[in-house]
Order: structure tokens, then sequence, then C-alpha cells
């Protein structure tokens, strides 16, 4: 991606101005379109993510002004913020009758513990200022089922289930929580979801590839900018209105 135009504190033109945001798996993916996002619409934002490499990149780069590094399952003190962004996640795949206790733990600690305990760091501040922003990150796996994917799924329809409850308890207290909820998009993720494919039914990578994309009626994969095009919305003043909402992000796939 090009550099990002560095924004003015008070430049009335960037809609996020002075605003500190806070987006997770900030470093690869759809968290890094994220933070270019908010960082381009004049937001301070802070990149959090367990590997340091890519977030010194995505800071070095100018898709944020600071890093942590740390794993959401054992969280470190976060800044303040007034819009969190979470996109970290993880997904692996597995017959049910394989899905052992091990994977079901992880897809729950990845996609939706994780997810409570970041929300539950920053949303003090929010509600002490009297404003704020959550957004997840969620899935289509979030609103409906996918073959082969009993422990993901459910994390994914958990998260939904937390954004929307949250949502309800928050309303009349100045801050939103709202869902953006991606197809197969154009990811590290869904390239080894592709490779998986490959491995266990020695197809080509394109007939892999189509395999995932015949889920989107457009045929194609959803770029990450798209995704966080979705979330930089639900992070601008014009969308305080929208709460509880799970945004689906997948060419109109039912």
């Amino acid at each position: 991606m090009p550099p990002a135009p560095q924004p003015r504190a008070m430049d009335g033109a960037l809609p996020l101005a002075g605003r500190r945001a806070l987006v997770t798996g900030g470093g690869t993916g759809i968290g890094l379109a994220c933070a270019w996002a908010l960082t381009r619409a004049g937001a301070a934002v802070t990149v959090l993510g367990r590997r340091e490499a890519p977030l010194r990149a995505a800071v070095e780069a100018g898709a944020a002004r600071s890093m942590l590094a740390a794993d959401i399952a054992a969280l470190p003190p976060l800044p303040a913020c007034d819009l969190l962004v979470h996109a970290a996640g993880a997904a692996e795949s597995a017959p049910f009758l394989k899905t052992d206790a091990a994977l079901w733990q992880r897809m729950l600690s990845a996609n939706l513990l994780g997810a409570a305990a970041v929300m539950q760091a920053v949303l003090p501040g929010m509600l002490t200022a009297g404003e704020g922003r959550i957004v997840a990150i969620a899935s289509t796996a979030a609103l409906k089922g996918y073959a082969y994917t009993t422990a993901y799924t459910a994390a994914k329809h958990g998260l939904l289930g937390l954004v929307r409850a949250l949502a309800q308890e928050v309303a009349g207290r100045g801050v939103t929580v709202n869902a953006v909820c991606p197809g197969f998009t154009d990811t590290a993720i869904v390239a080894d979801s592709i490779a998986r494919i490959q491995a266990k039914t020695r197809r080509s990578e394109a007939e892999a590839r189509a395999e995932l994309t015949r889920q989107n009626p457009q045929g194609r994969l959803v770029r990450p900018e798209e995704v966080a095009a979705a979330a930089l919305f639900l992070c601008l003043p014009g969308a305080a209105a929208v709460n509880g909402a799970a945004i689906p992000v997948a060419g109109g796939e039912p």
C-alpha cells in the first residue's frame, strides 16, 4: 500500500481527527487494512498483535502511529482509545467428529474469549468519556454454517451474540457495538485454507480457490480494503445510530 497522508490533528476535513483507535490483529490482512483506513481518516492508531515484525512494519509504513506486541489471551494494560476495531482471530477446520477439545478451545479463545477480554479492557474508558465505537470483525460464519468448521463457526456465532448483547447494554451511554461479517477474503488465513484444500484433495491451487470463491455470487475473494471500508463507516460520526448490526461484506452471499 502507498504511504498514508500525514493527518493534522485539528484538520476538520479528517472525520476522525483527534480520535484514538486500537486495532487488534493490526499487523496483517484485514486488521492492517483497517489501520490504514482509520489513519487516513485522521485517527491516531495503535496496532496490537502477537508478532512484532509486522506491527513494526505497519508503523514504519505509516499505517499506525504506535504498536503493542501482545497476545490477547494474556493482555497487558491497553492504551485508552475512542475506537476499537477487533480484527484478531484464527481459523481452523476439521470434521466435527475429529474436532477435539483442544481445537474447540483454540477457536473459542481466538475468536470469542479474546474479543471479550479486549472489549472489557477498553469499555470503561469509553463509558467514562460518554462515547466510543467497538467494531468486531466477525465472518459470514457468524451468520450461517459451513461444513467442517463447527468450532470456528460456533465461536463466530458467539462473537456476534456478544456484539448484539453488549450493544443493547451500552446503547444509552454513547457507545456503539457492531460487527462486520466478511466472506472469504484475500488474506493469509484464506491462503492457508487453499493450501489445506490442495493437500487434502490433491486439487490445483486454481481449483481450491474456485471452491472458496463459488460462495461469493461475484465469483471472487473479498479484498481486505473492502472490509476496512465497512469498519471505517461504523467509526464515523454519521454512523452513531447504527448499533448491534452485523454488516455482511460478501458480494451478496446468502
